[in-house]
């Protein structure tokens, strides 16, 4: 996908358009067979998994185990109401629970759907590994504010060089000064903002995912690198229960 795809989008038009979608030829919840219990993998001495982030090879991050039985795989965009609601519902029972036994990894892989989106991705990931989740989760707590503030976005901006233009969406909705809350400092968030082949390597991660496993919206999930086609935190901790992480 070329950057240009995302950047004429209709900015606030598509950042509250309808996110979910359901995968004919993916997996239902309950076709898998129930596994048995896997016992729990300890972390590296003085860690937690929770604590354990690395970028992928797609693109992604990755938190936990990296030879955990159960792979989960999101790909989500950072404005779409359903990933916020699956953050919400999810994030900490994930973390705390799945990922911190060693049978479970948690990826989560950006799907950019406009250019709001492509902003939040861009400033998550402008800090270290290990600060992606937390500032991703930061962005779904206050994603109903962002999205209101879109709304008042100054048109002009659309009109702006990519270089400029991510930068001008984080200040005309405050994201400069969220992130320098949170460790990202205003230069850091420019630089970060201002790298187009950082952007353009988010637009084509979006295209590969819909060319690879014909995501067509979020929340998307792979288990195992198998397209499912639930996307709901009682359905996705049903299967990876069914698949043997849970204690008997």
């Amino acid at each position: 996908m070329r950057l240009s795809a995302i950047l004429l989008s209709a900015t606030a038009a598509l950042a509250l358009a309808a996110c979910s979608s359901e995968n004919d030829d993916a997996t239902a919840a309950g076709e898998e067979p129930t596994a048995e219990a896997l016992p729990i993998i300890q972390p590296p001495e003085g860690q937690k998994w929770s604590d354990v982030v690395s970028k992928t090879e797609a693109g992604g991050y990755v938190m936990g185990n990296p030879d955990a039985p159960i792979k989960l795989v999101e790909f989500g965009s950072l404005t779409c109401g359903a990933c916020g609601n699956f953050s919400a519902q999810a994030f900490e029972p994930l973390r705390d629970e799945y990922v911190a036994s060693g049978r479970v990894s948690f990826e989560m892989r950006n799907f950019v759907r406009d250019p709001i989106d492509l902003t939040m991705a861009m400033l998550t990931q402008c800090g270290t590994q290990a600060s992606f989740f937390p500032l991703t989760e930061q962005i779904f707590a206050n994603q109903g504010q962002v999205l209101q503030a879109a709304q008042q976005l100054d048109p002009a901006i659309g009109q702006l060089p990519p270089e400029q233009r991510f930068t001008a969406i984080a200040q005309g909705l405050e994201l400069t000064q969220f992130f320098a809350q949170r460790g990202i400092s205003q230069n850091q968030a420019n630089a970060c903002l201002a790298d187009t082949d950082k952007a353009q390597a988010l637009a084509d991660q979006t295209q590969a995912a819909g060319e690879d496993f014909n995501i067509t919206g979020t929340p998307s999930f792979l288990i195992n690198n198998q397209l499912v086609n639930f996307n709901t935190w009682p359905e996705i901790e049903t299967r990876i229960q069914n698949m043997g992480a849970r204690d008997q």
